[in-house]
């Protein structure tokens, strides 16, 4: 079988969506399946290569990572050229991993099958949050042919954007935004990251319901880091829909006297850190750091032994999560979206409610509370828990069966 895989970042670039994307691709080879990827090439990176007898194809397609949801909906240049004819005509089914949604029509006129991965809610909310950040609820508006441009007004805002910056986002994702789920009916099948994510589509959208199915995301392998110390680790930066104001207000609490002890935190993806800010956050024991390198990053991971992700969105899957799971670090987390289905179970997992800022000291205090050795003990659980409900075995088979059930329908 010939899959072509399309997404505008492949890994190292990007986030978690990007990173499961190159983990498909890797279990595919596994079961002697042709893949060839087409993505974005950055500066000094070459055109062609080959990776584990995986063939990328980088191209010019947008000159950074900012911004890129609607970049190829301008490219019909590389829609219709000839590279992108011959990619297709090899191919027995199109994947495409995220936003290339102006490459289905044209699949669909080569009669080829088109199976698209959702990694976030894009074909109900331009912004692929689902969160109404002026009412602060998950977006319960069913009429998902528009979206509210005061919603994605504070959205930007969030950001610290000015009125100036964060007009053009507005306009471009009230008038094409909200106008993807078009293309997006167009794909055979569409693959949703948990039930969750699943739930919350076939509610407000029944017709891609329909044609949707849930295969977990792919898991990592991480590096062995042991710990070295017991502080806590948070990874979403100043985002609010990250819950880092949660974090804050639970920590103001924990530094009061609701823990037994003052919480030091590790946050990561910090854009700006100024001597204002960073002074600002060691008020509240946290110690902020910018963009990392791999090698900062496991040393800084060394020292924490618990992982927090209060977020309020509601996350499809959260790669944080797993990967704390799987370094054996124990996990508190918001009760919202994908989140419970990955850490249903686990001893070492404790789950609050969304922007509950009191149940997340509570949970600090506990484990900041329990001795060295059983924090070892539930993390060393939550590993083991884990991987017996989920495995690549499982997931590459699930994807593959799939695959298979698309092209032969074709």
């Amino acid at each position: 079988m010939n899959v072509l895989f399309l997404s505008e970042l492949f890994y190292p670039h990007g986030g978690g969506a990007e990173l499961a994307t190159y983990l498909y691709a890797k279990l595919l080879l596994k079961h002697d399946v042709n893949v060839k990827v087409v993505t974005n090439r950055f500066p000094g990176e070459i055109e062609k290569s080959l990776h584990e007898n995986m063939e990328i194809y980088r191209l010019a397609l947008f000159k950074n990572a900012t911004g890129i949801k609607y970049s190829l909906l301008r490219r019909i240049d590389m829609l219709f050229s000839r590279f992108m004819g011959r990619m297709i005509d090899w191919a027995d089914i199109v994947y495409i991993a995220r936003f290339w949604y102006s490459l289905i029509p044209l699949a669909k006129a080569h009669k080829k099958p088109v199976v698209l991965h959702l990694h976030d809610y894009i074909p109900l909310c331009p912004l692929a949050v689902l969160y109404n950040l002026p009412k602060n609820e998950i977006c319960c508006n069913h009429n998902n042919l528009v979206c509210s441009p005061k919603c994605i007004l504070t959205y930007e805002r969030s950001f610290a954007k000015s009125l100036k910056q964060a007009l053009p986002s507005v306009l471009i994702n009230s008038l094409i935004g909200n106008r993807t789920r078009k293309l997006v009916e167009l794909a055979d099948a569409i693959i949703c990251v948990s039930e969750a994510q699943k739930r919350l589509i076939d509610a407000r959208a029944p017709l891609l319901g329909r044609r949707s199915y849930v295969i977990y995301n792919p898991l990592p392998e991480p590096p062995s880091r042991d710990v070295v110390r017991n502080d806590l680790g948070y990874f979403g930066g100043a985002n609010v829909l990250k819950g880092f104001h949660v974090l804050l207000r639970a920590l103001k609490c924990v530094n009061e006297g609701i823990c037994i002890a003052s919480a030091k935190v590790h946050a990561t993806r910090f854009n700006r850190l100024s001597p204002r800010l960073v002074a600002f956050l060691s008020r509240f024991g946290i110690i902020p750091y910018g963009r990392l390198s791999r090698d900062d990053y496991c040393r800084i991971y060394r020292k924490i032994r618990t992982v927090v992700v209060p977020s309020i969105w509601p996350e499809t899957w959260g790669y944080v999560a797993t990967e704390a799971i799987l370094s054996k670090r124990l996990v508190v987390a918001s009760r919202v979206g994908g989140l419970p289905e990955q850490l249903s179970g686990l001893e070492g997992a404790f789950l609050f409610e969304p922007r509950n800022t009191e149940q997340l000291a509570r949970h600090i205090q506990y484990i900041q509370g329990l001795p060295n050795e059983v924090k070892e003990d539930l993390g060393s659980r939550n590993k083991e828990t884990f991987l017996d409900k989920f495995s690549n075995e499982k997931t590459s088979q699930r994807f593959l069966e799939l695959l298979i059930q698309e092209t032969q329908q074709q």
